[in-house]
């Protein structure tokens, strides 16, 4: 297996129940292990409710079901508890998650900066390397995952909206959320997809040259961190 192959698989990954429902509850499992408010724990909070609602365009498949066949949004979502189990049990995450590691809980930073930094790690690192390995595990090119891409899209705005609408502040600190309004609004969900998308095919087009698919994954690894640091610049 090329280095690429291997980058595209979570190390853990044969080990972990798979499917939709097991991997909400993970995603709940890890919410005793930090505290209230600090960085991984914003952003986990939102996910489980989500996902849950996205049914069976999340996974709902029985025990039996092919793991090869395991949607892209389940994909994506393995990517993420790899990285944060990874680092909970003393390893090291990808680049891009560690701007909200160990713990990170800064009184300069709102609890939205943490979650959109969570969520640019999830698209611009998670996302593309869960293409990749959706095309390795069926055969298929990134375009024949066109529509299952859009819907994870989808997924991925519903969990935007929710973080903007639980974690936003009010109209009564608004005196100190003004770098904040600024920050946020630096940010777009959409571009972040259409880069992700963009990496994703070139990084499936790369596979045949392990070297630079290695050099690619990890300089787009560090890009999705350098973007989730600036995402959390205290703004109070």
């Amino acid at each position: 297996m090329t280095q690429i192959e291997q980058s595209a698989v979570p190390a853990d990954a044969g080990a972990l129940p798979t499917g939709g429902p097991a991997v909400i509850e993970r995603m709940r499992g890890l919410r005793s292990r930090w505290p209230s408010g600090s960085g991984l724990a914003v952003f986990n909070e939102a996910c489980p409710g989500v996902a849950e609602r996205a049914g069976p365009d999340f996974g709902g498949r029985g025990p039996d079901d092919d793991r090869d066949a395991a949607p892209l949004g389940v994909r994506c979502a393995e990517r993420y508890l790899s990285a944060v189990e990874t680092a909970t049990a003393g390893g090291r995450p990808p680049e891009c998650w560690r701007p909200l590691l160990p713990y990170r809980r800064h009184p300069g930073v709102f609890p939205l900066q943490f979650a959109l930094s969570g969520l640019h790690a999830h698209i611009g690192h998670d996302l593309v390397l869960a293409v990749v390995d959706s095309c390795h595990a069926l055969g298929c090119a990134p375009p024949d995952l066109d529509g299952e891409f859009e819907r994870v899209g989808d997924h991925l705005v519903s969990l935007e909206g929710r973080i903007h609408e639980d974690l936003m502040p009010g109209p009564e600190l608004l005196g100190i959320a003004d770098p904040l309004t600024r920050l946020v609004i630096s940010w777009s969900l959409e571009r972040a997809r259409e880069a992700a998308w963009s990496a994703a095919r070139v990084l499936w087009r790369l596979r045949g040259f392990p070297s630079l698919a290695e050099e690619f994954r990890h300089r787009t690894d560090a890009g999705a961190g350098l973007v989730g640091r600036f995402l959390l610049t205290p703004c109070r």
